[in-house]
């Protein structure tokens, strides 16, 4: 079986199939699906609180170092890797020594502009160790709206890719108030960071958009409440049933289950293929892209033009 491509020969696009790495499994026949995963060159991944966040509020350290040595093998192997990482509230009120996570509005831009900070710096000295460079790019709603900025993001991105930096996405909750506390009378353009990273793939044109939580997948129901739930590995096209059946909001991070389908709509709205998988399952990013069958796999339906999509 061939190595992987080196920086200057990237993987195929998702019309074609690119072998896998060191430590894939034997040869078998995967759904077509699958196949185009494994040979994803451009990727979104999302971290969600509950992954950078342990249960009593702390960091997940070594969890993110996992992560992120698993975004760098990536990139080492000529793939373009942005990441959307939540954490900075959550970062920002542990170093604070607050007793729980801020209720009031300015509280947790305060919580926010401390994290974020410690948030970036935890990724940029990471893949430095890794001989990688990382970028912060803090957004906001009007760089989805107003057409210019989004064109200028565009071009940001693409050369940041283009000089083998990896993005590290946050929206800038320190002076945005749509996503901490959704306006009423308003759609915002995200309103937490499954939606961002949605849009971002849509975006950047990406061939994958990786959602990784602290469940396994989308269930038949909550594993949480029934222990007759059984994981969907496959989902074709998402539909009306399917949404209306998933949850809200999640314990410690502003998403939940429907927030990620909506999130996987839009992704696979853009012609990108979208999982939903857990990150707090060892070595998760390397297993999905050694072929195992982890999470669960939105199949893309036909791109957008680049204005359509704006």
């Amino acid at each position: 079986m061939k190595s992987p491509p080196g920086p200057e020969t990237p993987p195929a696009r998702l019309n074609s199939f690119s072998p896998p790495g060191p430590g894939t499994p034997p040869a078998r026949l995967l759904n077509p699906g699958r196949d185009a995963l494994m040979s994803a060159r451009r990727i979104v991944v999302k971290a969600g609180t509950n992954v950078v966040m342990q249960d009593d509020g702390g960091l997940a350290l070594s969890r993110l170092y996992g992560l992120i040595e698993s975004v760098a093998r990536l990139r080492h192997a000529g793939r373009e890797v942005l990441v959307v990482s939540s954490g900075a509230v959550g970062l920002g009120t542990m170093r604070l020594g607050l007793p729980a996570r801020p209720k009031t509005l300015a509280a947790k831009q305060a919580a926010a502009a401390v994290g974020q900070g410690r948030l970036m710096a935890l990724y940029a000295d990471a893949f430095e160790k890794l001989g990688l460079v990382a970028a912060q790019v803090l957004l906001t709603e009007e760089d989805f709206t107003t057409r210019e900025r989004y064109l200028n993001l565009s071009a940001t991105l693409e050369e940041l890719f283009r000089l083998g930096v990896v993005p590290i996405l946050n929206e800038n909750d320190t002076v945005s108030t749509v996503e901490l506390k959704p306006q009423e009378g308003r759609s915002p353009a995200f309103g937490d960071n499954d939606r961002l990273s949605a849009l971002v793939a849509s975006k950047t044109n990406a061939d994958l958009l990786v959602l990784l939580t602290d469940v396994d997948g989308l269930f038949t129901e909550s594993p949480r409440k029934s222990s007759a739930a059984r994981l969907v590995p496959l989902v074709p096209k998402l539909t009306p049933e399917l949404l209306d059946g998933a949850e809200g909001t999640g314990a410690r991070g502003r998403g939940g289950m429907r927030s990620k389908l909506l999130a996987a709509e839009i992704a696979t709205k853009g012609g990108a293929l979208a999982v939903i998988a857990n990150g707090r399952t060892n070595g998760v990013l390397d297993r999905l892209f050694a072929g195992e069958e982890l999470g669960t796999l939105f199949l893309p339906r036909p791109g957008m033009s680049s204005k359509k999509r704006w």
